[in-house]
């Protein structure tokens, strides 16, 4: 439930996206700028090479606001996997010979391919989350999140791990504590090393693609209003393109890479769960069983799937951390304590020294390097790839609101603490077993990863009890990520306008379904094997998708820095106070401290006020021969059509200027608590990025026009500094500028004289 605050924000920030996507009616005529020539106009297929570009996005990318079905992608994909599935399936052996094949040349040639690409994942991350751009909201600049930090993070954890990592936790620690990769086995040295390697897979370098594509796509959809996908993600670099076969080659690749990820996952998962499953009600283990079992998750999926984010996938996010912590707590409690807490603690130290080492390490001098990546990182590394589209959409549909900064930090830490966690108590506790001479333990881990997991859980107080709790948890996780996962991809395959809504129903039955018979394919031609084959290759075009992404986002924070440092570049003539709140008398700050106006005094002072004082300046535009649009935006919330003043900037970013009733809380301390009302109203200006922070109301009409000009002399600045930092690529190359001499930004048709308003 939101309040009636949060429901206005949300009101207000899905006015300022269609305004920040708007350009200015056809009938007015463009401002002539001296009789010099014009600079021409953007090509419909040329990518934006400014803000004002970016901001017809929204209107180039999205055609029709109702949910589309987007038939090539779906087509492709589907045909795609069913071809995969039917081969598997009919030619099992020889699905599996091959793919041993190809991924033995990937793992040889391409290896060192897979780990710079993850190296410059990481490194694109952190240098957005602390610079400066790091602020800039996944929405507009008033925007705040529609989930709390318990409820946020818990759906972060739960979409992004899958049972995958239960799988691992046992048998990974096990097989690098008897044959690492480049110490001898069976050391103390190689004990203190297995675990770690653990954690390094499920570590920072999987969280930052999710943070990457979550970010991304995140920002194009809520701060730009384009759709939440890949190909508007990559409109900066692509432009209209991104709606053609560029674009649904794209989709294409990202959606299959995330069926096979997901596929990877609900294997696995099923193998786990059987031998549970087994133990628990005396079923036999085999492959009649998990398929079975992919047939029950596939109807309990379906049924949570279609009850949306708020209901079903929240729930079980929540539930799902709660149970893992509870299976935690019983483990560290029940079993070697002491030990499992110091093997922790020097488990993160070692990561964390050893971080960048491990990060660039491809084991080049290594006689079976090649073969141990192809096992482990880089079956890790593209596992994490595929499931970076799926997971990125995801964790953006949760993210409104939240800075840059945040979203990453998040991502990289909190998700990560718990892996680091459920992986090392899992670990340590195997390879305390291992340690104190229990031999047939240890083969059992590594030939069968899912019946050593279960007979760790055997040899604690109370089994039984820990392997119906651990089940449970297993499933939890399993169906989080079916259930995210059906619902992602039926968004790929739809075009859709609005990033809070999701594809169509019958669509994700349709992903269910086919997801399902996916994993049924690969569990006939080998089971887990196969599986992690079929990922290392159908990752490696997602690594495309993963560069042209760190580009495309990376010009757009440099249109972002250029509005930013806009603000403070200053002409001579231009005032201090613009850009900011204006000046206010002494009489009026003790004023506006105390009070708390009610809407019917807000509506009054913007008709009495506002109104007079932006119709005077937009009079005055025209007057010297700009071009100006004054209109107003309807404002479902309060139903007070709120004033709007735009003003062209030919072909660079119009300038925008609203003025908007906002609700707001009242304090109840100050000068004057109130006791008679909850919330007062506020008179807000906003750009097409968001609210600027500050309130009108008590200003006198020359002031409200003086804070007009402040803000239109900044965005001049703001397009100077644009203008001299903007920097083409060989993708997205500058556009030719015509002979002759560019006009002044902002310059009339008559260059005499400034502009005087009163």
């Amino acid at each position: 439930m939101t309040s009636s605050s949060e429901g206005g924000a949300q009101e207000r920030d899905e006015a300022q996206r269609s305004a920040a996507g708007r350009t200015s009616p056809p009938n007015l005529e463009r401002a002539r700028f001296g009789g010099t020539e014009r600079k021409p106009e953007r090509r419909h297929d040329e990518a934006p090479v400014s803000r004002s570009d970016l901001s017809r996005g929204q209107s180039e990318i999205v055609e029709d606001p109702r949910a589309k079905v987007h038939w090539p992608v779906l087509i492709v994909s589907a045909v795609v996997i069913v071809a995969f599935s039917a081969w598997a399936m009919l030619m099992p052996q020889l699905a599996k010979d091959t793919m041993l094949a190809v991924v033995t040349w990937i793992a040889t040639n391409l290896g060192w391919y897979y780990v710079v690409t993850v190296t410059l994942v990481v490194a694109f991350v952190l240098w957005v989350a602390l610079g400066k751009e790091g602020k800039v909201r996944l929405g507009p600049d008033h925007s705040r999140p529609q989930y709390g930090l318990f409820t946020w993070v818990s759906m972060l954890f739960a979409a992004g791990v899958g049972i995958d990592m239960l799988f691992y936790s046992v048998t990974g620690p096990v097989a690098q504590y008897l044959d690492p990769p480049a110490m001898e086995g069976g050391t103390s040295a190689a004990a203190g090393d297995a675990v770690v390697w653990t954690m390094f897979h499920y570590g920072i370098a999987g969280w930052s693609m999710y943070a990457l594509l979550g970010m991304a796509m995140g920002y194009f959809a809520y701060r730009w209003g384009m759709p939440l996908s890949i190909r508007a993600a990559l409109y900066p670099l692509l432009g209209k393109r991104v709606k053609g076969p560029l674009g649904d080659g794209i989709s294409t690749i990202a959606l299959v890479g995330t069926v096979f990820g997901v596929a990877t996952s609900m294997g696995i998962g099923v193998v786990l769960l059987s031998v549970g499953f087994s133990l628990l009600f005396g079923l036999e283990q085999g492959l009649g069983l998990q398929i079975a079992l992919v047939v029950l998750a596939v109807v309990l999926t379906i049924a949570a799937t279609t009850s949306g984010v708020d209901k079903g996938i929240r729930w079980i996010a929540e539930l799902n951390l709660w149970s893992a912590a509870a299976m935690m707590l019983y483990i560290l409690f029940t079993g070697q304590t002491a030990f499992l807490l110091n093997a922790f603690v020097e488990n993160i130290g070692r990561f964390l020294v050893t971080l960048p080492e491990r990060t660039l390490q491809t084991f080049a001098y290594e006689p079976d390097g090649a073969a141990w990546m192809g096992g482990w990182t880089l079956f890790f590394w593209a596992f994490w790839l595929a499931w970076g589209p799926f997971v990125g959409v995801f964790l953006a549909r949760i993210s409104r609101g939240r800075t840059l900064r945040e979203f990453v930090i998040a991502a990289i830490t909190a998700p990560v603490l718990c892996d680091f966690i459920i992986v090392s108590l899992f670990g340590n506790s195997a390879l305390w077993e291992v340690l104190q001479g229990n031999d047939a333990f240890a083969a059992l881990a590594v030939e069968s990863p899912e019946q050593g997991w279960y007979a760790l859980l055997g040899m604690f107080p109370g089994a039984m009890l820990l392997i119906g709790l651990a089940t449970l948890s297993g499933m939890l996780f399993y169906l989080t990520s079916a259930n995210s996962g059906a619902m992602v991809m039926s968004n790929f395959s739809t075009s859709i306008a609005d990033p809070s809504q999701d594809g169509p129903k019958w669509l994700r039955i349709f992903w269910a379904l086919l997801t399902a018979v996916l994993t049924i394919a690969m569990l006939i031609a080998g089971g887990v094997t196969t599986m992690e084959y079929a990922t290392l290759i159908f990752a490696l075009p997602v690594t495309i998708i993963a560069y042209l992404v760190m580009l495309s986002f990376s010009k757009a924070l440099r249109m972002e820095r250029a509005e930013r440092e806009g603000l403070v570049l200053r002409r001579r003539s231009m005032a201090p106070t613009g850009g900011r709140a204006p000046e206010r008398s002494l009489a009026q700050r003790l004023e506006r401290l105390r009070s708390f106006p009610s809407k019917r005094q807000v509506e009054q002072f913007l008709d009495r006020v506002v109104r007079p004082a932006i119709d005077e300046v937009a009079a005055e535009f025209r007057a010297q021969g700009y071009v100006v649009e004054r209109t107003t935006m309807a404002n479902a919330a309060t139903g007070v059509d709120e004033p709007l003043l735009r003003v062209s900037m030919d072909e660079q970013r119009d300038f925008h200027y609203q003025v908007a009733m906002v609700e707001a809380p009242v304090p109840m301390f100050g000068g004057r608590m109130s006791r008679e009302i909850d919330v007062y109203f506020r008179l807000e200006v906003f750009t097409q990025t968001g609210s600027g922070g500050y309130d009108l109301m008590g200003l006198t009409k020359q002031q409200v026009i003086d804070d007009v000009l402040d803000r239109y002399e900044a965005h001049l600045g703001f397009l100077a500094y644009s203008s001299e930092t903007d920097v083409a690529s060989v993708l997205t190359p500058r556009l030719q500028q015509p002979t002759g001499t560019l006009p002044a930004l902002g310059q009339r048709e008559s260059a005499d004289d400034e502009p005087r308003l009163p």
